[in-house]
């Protein structure tokens, strides 16, 4: 009994230690460093052997300038039993705050002395200088340990300083040995290229980084370098380039076809269509199955579709129908054949021929998860013709087949926007209510912005009329009836002037313009939101539509940046920030570092 009240008292005291710590740390984050002061001078008289605590004690000092004490503090470091090199940094730094230069030199080349006594200090004193910005100090450090004891490795630590340095060839070369010692370290290394390369080809360090690659290829034909050079050309959208290193990976891996398939699907995302088309072509001649070949034609299809007009679209059947004939109708195409229906249903206006055919799929031998992507966009397919109570039977269905799984959540989803279109905002706000604890982050963020939008819009008008128009408008969109969907929003804008509903409609309008490729009455919405309603939810969404609007259709560099800036500084929690901030600093030139 006796021990576990001890025990007890431990836990209580170490408790209260950890409470006192952080009021302290509070106070010195709030610049009130007199009682910070005080409670760091108790902490480290209870517990002298706590480093953190020490050196927050001598930051206070620093901060009330009380530089002759926080030397007799870290003199009585330095003076004691224990060796700890890395004081001599801080004692340093106490003196470099005190513009006392000769000290201070003094005291860092003591720091870097001792490791030349035992390597095996190199790390915390080469961090320690590094933390005060002593990069040239610590590089000197992390070169000397390795000369002096082989087995260690400060490569990492290296590279970086080289960085911070704008040492861009010895970063570079740095991080390439790591990835070559340790395929494992390749993530880490491009997440640290990507604070300096870019997407202009111009930019220094992408033109460092080209010829050290290129170099060591000449030297030593190693697959690795092809697929760094690979890496480098997709982030500078050059998919063209990088498909030609791709292909020399392709047949130095003995016909792995991975990073062929995954260049063909960053290019059809980034909209590179006819990149895209050599790729697929290349994957539908040299895949080795018959499932990688009719996944080459799925993606060739699909970027047909994106480059067609109305007038190709019975071609497009025709060569639908034609990879049928040849691979059959059944489960090896599935994934085609989804796509084939899609594309008849929402763009060649065949919704009953498509719904014959997923029907006649769905009774095929296949996985449950097939047979509720079928229901899903037999659902879909009902939406787009106005069948809302059949398709909600179908999005149930959906969610009883594939509990828990995305897909049921994906289903729940539409089964509340579907119940929104209909202007049962009541059942709609019940099922997105659910949804914004979905495990998907992009499920439940949309059920946010929706369920937000039926509240707002709900509250000056027990009606909802403005509401109802714009939910039949929204779904008049989905249906591509742009002229119809103008017609209704022009009516909101007119009639439900200053209500809740007007910037939903400004954006969503400013939207079908840019569809319709009417982008100077797309600026003049987005301009209208960010004029009138800058302080509501809506003001970040039109501020990045407009900048990328100036950027990438009205060839207005300037005022993209201005507007891109202007979501860095003011909203910052943004979803298009860390976006806007990329697509900034290329527009500023920056070396993104």
């Amino acid at each position: 009994m006796r021990i576990v009240i001890i025990l007890l008292l431990l836990f209580v005291s170490y408790g209260s230690l950890g409470q006192t710590e952080g009021l302290a740390k509070n106070y010195f984050e709030q610049g009130k460093y007199e009682k910070a002061l005080t409670i760091f001078k108790k902490l480290v008289k209870q517990n002298p052997g706590n480093n953190s605590q020490f050196l927050y004690l001598i930051k206070t000092y620093q901060q009330l300038e009380r530089y002759d004490e926080a030397q007799v503090a870290i003199m009585e470091k330095l003076n004691g039993r224990r060796q700890y090199p890395q004081y001599y940094v801080e004692l340093g730094h106490n003196y470099t705050l005190q513009d006392k230069d000769s000290l201070a030199n003094f005291a860092y080349q003591k720091a870097i002395k001792s490791v030349e006594e035992n390597p095996i200090y190199a790390y915390i004193v080469g961090r320690t200088l590094s933390d005060y910005s002593r990069l040239d100090e610590a590089a000197t450090v992390y070169e000397r340990a390795m000369e002096l004891d082989p087995e260690r490795d400060y490569n990492s630590q290296l590279a970086r300083i080289y960085g911070e340095q704008g040492k861009l060839e010895l970063m570079f070369e740095k991080y390439i040995d790591l990835i070559q010692s340790n395929v494992a370290y390749r993530p880490s290394a491009q997440r640290n290229f990507s604070f300096y390369i870019n997407e202009d080809p111009t930019n220094e360090a992408n033109i460092v980084f080209k010829k050290a690659l290129l170099k060591r290829l000449q030297g030593n034909p190693d697959i690795l370098y092809n697929e760094l050079l690979s890496w480098l050309f997709i982030q500078q959208k050059d998919y063209r380039k990088a498909f030609t290193q791709e292909k020399a990976i392709y047949k130095r891996s003995g016909g792995d076809l991975s990073g062929i398939i995954d260049l063909l699907r960053i290019s059809m995302e980034e909209e590179s269509y006819e990149d895209a088309k050599q790729v697929a072509e290349f994957v539908i001649e040299n895949a080795p199955t018959i499932g990688g070949k009719i996944s080459g034609y799925q993606y060739l299809m699909n970027i047909e579709l994106e480059l067609a007009t109305e007038e190709d679209y019975a071609a497009i059947q025709q060569k639908y129908l034609g990879l049928f004939e040849r691979f059959g109708g059944g489960s090896e195409t599935y994934a085609l054949q989804l796509d084939y229906n899609e594309f008849l249903a929402f763009k060649f206006g065949k919704k009953e021929e498509a719904i014959d055919n997923l029907k006649t799929l769905s009774k095929k031998r296949l996985s449950i998860y097939q047979e509720a992507r079928i229901k899903l966009i037999l659902a879909d397919i009902l939406v787009f013709d106005e069948k809302f109570n059949q398709a909600l039977i179908y999005y149930s269905q959906v969610q009883k087949k594939v509990k828990n799984d995305r897909l049921a959540q994906e289903a729940r989803f539409k089964v509340a926007r579907t119940s929104y279109y209909k202007g049962d905002f009541e059942w709609s706000l019940v099922q997105l209510d659910v949804l914004k604890k979905s495990a998907s982050q992009l499920i439940a963020n949309d059920a946010m912005e929706l369920a937000l939008m039926i509240r707002d819009n709900s509250l000056e008008d027990s009606t909802q009329t403005a509401l109802k128009k714009f939910a039949k408008a929204d779904l008049l969109v989905l249906q591509n009836r742009y002229s119809e969907a103008n017609a209704l929003f022009n009516d909101i804008l007119e009639n439900h002037k200053g209500e809740a509903v007007e910037d939903e409609t400004l954006l969503k309008q400013g939207f079908v313009y840019e569809t319709l490729n009417d982008f100077a009455k797309a600026e003049a919405n987005y301009e209208k939101i960010i004029e009138f309603y800058n302080d509501d939810i809506l003001a970040d969404d039109a501020h990045f539509r407009l900048a990328k609007l100036y950027e990438e259709k009205l060839d207005m560099p300037q005022k993209a940046k201005d507007l891109y800036e202007q979501i860095i500084f003011n909203f910052a929690d943004s979803i298009f920030f860390v976006e806007a901030r990329k697509r900034y600093r290329m527009l500023r030139g920056d070396e993104i570092n």
